[in-house]
């Protein structure tokens, strides 16, 4: 067969790619070779057009233990020897062709991630973005994601514990699946993506290999169109009961010093695994692909190579242990082959039946290495001029507020989800803190320590898109804001960097503009990145999604008996607002969707208030003087008001403090930096004088009615069943 630009290029490749990788191996490559390249140098495995802007994030940290980049995970000391491996990475073009299948296999994949590294996963989180939820394709994607979700968690026995969920147009073709996992490992037994040692056999293990996936980090990296469907083979096949026991295989199999290195199998498979395993030692391997448990007959070498089957793993062992790895697979009844062995050099070989079929540099197809580094020509968006022509004053001041109030607690993006997380399990492992008591962040138990984690996923993609560089600082600074108000110390970021085409000069300012904001408030916080996922070209023929960089972090409770709530408690307590409190409608759900102002600026936010804010709050909960905390986000005060008022049916009397301030900013605008706290009435003026904040006395916690400005609102338990039952509004098909 001859090989020639045309065929590269229907492969994803472009010419001047195609002519370096004649000019490395100083020929025109094979088919084997080219669709090699074509998926280890594609945006999804070599970040080729964002790793110039992902080298600038913050990257360093005291309890920071492995960089970016280094190893599958990024793991953070949390003490008593100790460490958190936290991952969070995109299934979008998947999830948008089928559904089910691309959500399982998403929190599949994040979670081999975890414990590839030796970690045992014990949460389990995820940012999703549909588009208008009453539309039946929507519901219909909708329906299938959770369930996949759902599905693939709750078999494989790891709590779903937290997330997020937004509803815009700009989703509707392609909406975003982002999972994030945790786990926990002891210092000194994690176990690194590395082949060393010349002669240590390489194995490959878990489910056989079939073609469910092909082409699968390729098909990730272009546009989602009107045929996209025809790409349903690049969607993999999740399988949580083979998963499960590949789990207990690789921590039981890790413990007997065995593994020399470990990596697990996601986008472009068994040619990922192996260059990036010989790329990092330094060394070069052997593979014979007929050795590889298949569940197809006659699969051709290149097949091998890209497949993407899910639940498998490349193993390094070390020579003269391949009988102890072996009974261990075999105990857990998963296949377990040696396929190859490590040899000296860099060269990767691929032989089927004694022919070579691939003879490839190992460091010439990963990131860091031989693959493309682009700059990107970006440029400031045509719709910023209609965000700097809004004018809220032209906005008018609406004479029913409560009216106002009904709408957004009942549009899809704020009311309850729990027509979603119902369908998670949330407490198998029984170490989620945040059953029945919930707060601003995920908790979950360390077993067997006084330790939790707090865990979030966050992003307003709207104030991204307003102001990219603000607005990835908020997102950052929110993840902050809701460890903190949970009683948490915030350590580490991980982030999935949902964006459009990055040939587009205009999406790719909102891609380099995020990456400047995250990195200055980061800093900040001291949250190094630990890595993440980027993910372009999500995008319709209709346009691009709104720039989308989920922020994933990772906060530390030292004991958590100190957790905090952020629900009201008591009759009586008093309600405060923390922060800076201006008149603000920018951005806001009240603005967007009552008042249907797509443009808008982003919100107030100023990093040195919210950064005092997270001192103060975090002082108060550790000298006991407030007894809940949450932080004003979507819907403004009201809506954080009355969702600290449902976990106990308890009301609140509250009156606008600041007159000067448009009535619909005060209660519905989305200012940033702000939290509303309760304390006992004794402590009143003992709370006050320990404040160097700006601060509001709002009101008091009743038995159950609601009164905003001497108005009687009713009772919150009608309040709580809009809240509670809102999406069946808008329901079609039924979820």
């Amino acid at each position: 067969m001859e090989i020639t630009f045309e065929m590269a290029e229907k492969l994803g490749l472009k010419k001047d790619e195609f002519e370096k990788i004649v000019e490395i191996l100083g020929r025109v490559p094979n088919f084997t070779e080219l669709s090699a390249y074509s998926v280890m140098w594609s945006e999804h495995c070599s970040y080729k057009n964002s790793i110039k802007w992902l080298k600038t994030l913050p990257r360093e940290g005291s309890r920071l233990l492995v960089k970016a980049g280094d190893e599958n995970a990024g793991l953070m000391d949390i003490g008593d020897g100790l460490g958190v491996v936290f991952k969070i990475e995109s299934h979008n073009h998947p999830s948008a062709i089928e559904p089910f299948q691309g959500a399982a296999t998403g929190v599949g994949g994040i979670h081999r991630d975890i414990f590839t590294m030796g970690a045992r996963p014990i949460a389990t989180l995820n940012s999703l973005r549909f588009g208008n939820i009453e539309n039946e394709k929507t519901q219909h994607l909708l329906s299938g994601v959770v369930s996949g979700i759902g599905h693939y968690g709750n078999c494989f026995g790891v709590p779903t514990v937290g997330g997020e969920i937004y509803f815009e147009e700009c989703y509707h073709t392609n909406p975003l699946v982002n999972a994030m996992s945790a786990g926990v490992v002891r210092l000194g037994e994690t176990v690194s993506a590395t082949a060393t040692g010349k002669g240590n056999p390489v194995f490959i293990a878990g489910s056989a290999t079939g073609k469910d996936g092909m082409g699968g980090a390729a098909f990730a990296s272009a546009d989602i169109t009107e045929s996209s469907a025809e790409d349903l083979p690049a969607v993999q096949v999740g399988d949580p009961f083979q998963e499960k026991k590949l789990l207990e295989a690789c921590i039981e199999v890790i413990a007997t010093g065995a593994v020399v290195g470990m990596q697990d199998m996601g986008a472009a498979g068994i040619i990922c695994s192996t260059a990036e395993t010989s790329a990092k030692g330094g060394v070069g391997m052997k593979i014979h692909l007929e050795n590889v448990p298949t569940r197809q007959s006659n699969m051709k070498a290149w097949e091998l190579l890209l497949s993407e089957s899910q639940e498998r793993m490349l193993l390094t062992v070390e020579k003269g242990r391949e009988k102890d790895v072996i009974e261990i697979f075999e105990k857990w009844d998963l296949p377990c082959k040696q396929i190859g062995e490590v040899t000296d050099g860099e060269m990767l070989r691929f032989y089927m039946n004694d022919e070579l079929e691939a003879e490839i540099p190992a460091e010439s197809l990963v990131l860091g290495g031989g693959a493309p580094v682009y700059e990107r020509e970006y440029r400031q968006p045509k719709y910023f001029e209609k965000i700097k022509a809004f004018d809220a004053s032209k906005i008018p001041v609406p004479e029913n507020i409560k009216w106002v109030a009904e709408k957004l607690i009942s549009l899809p993006s704020i009311a309850s989800k729990k027509w979603i997380y119902e369908q998670y399990d949330s407490m198998v492992g029984t170490a989620n803190l945040n059953t029945n008591a919930p707060s601003d962040a995920s908790v979950v138990a360390v077993k067997g320590t006084k330790k939790a984690l707090a865990l979030t996923t966050d992003c307003n993609s709207l104030y991204v898109f307003a102001d990219p560089f603000i607005g990835c600082m908020i997102a950052v600074s929110e993840a902050a804001r809701n460890i903190v108000c949970s009683g948490g110390l915030p350590l580490g970021v991980t982030n999935c960097l949902n964006f459009g085409n990055p040939y587009d000069p205009e999406v790719y300012y909102q891609f380099v503009e995020s990456i400047k904001g995250m990195s200055k408030a980061c800093l900040k916080f001291d949250t190094p990145v630990t890595g993440g996922n980027v993910s372009f070209y999500n995008q319709s023929p209709s346009g691009p999604v709104y720039p989308t960089p989920v922020i994933g972090m990772v906060g530390l409770l030292e004991d958590f008996e100190n957790k905090m709530t952020l629900y009201f408690k008591n009759e009586g307590d008093v309600i405060y607002l923390l922060g800076k409190n201006i008149e603000d409608l920018n951005c806001s759900e009240y603005l967007h969707k009552v008042c249907k102002e797509e443009y808008s600026p982003a919100p107030y936010f100023n990093l040195e208030e919210e950064f005092r804010l997270h001192e103060t709050v975090s002082s108060l909960i550790r000298n006991k003087m407030i007894v809940s905390a949450h932080d004003i986000s979507e819907g403004g005060l009201f809506v954080t008001l009355a969702e600290s008022a449902f976990s106990n049916d308890l009301g609140f009397t509250v009156n606008q403090q600041k007159k000067e301030i448009r009535k619909d900013a005060y209660w519905f605008g989305e200012a940033q930096g702000r939290v509303v706290v309760t304390i006992s009435a004794e402590k009143v003026n003992e709370f006050e004088g320990t404040l160097g904040i700006p601060f509001e006395k709002l009101g008091t916690v009743t038995a159950g009615e609601i009164t905003v400005d001497g108005e009687n609102w009713g009772n919150i338990s009608d309040w709580k069943m809009k809240y509670d039952n809102a999406i069946g509004n808008y329901l079609k098909t039924g979820l």
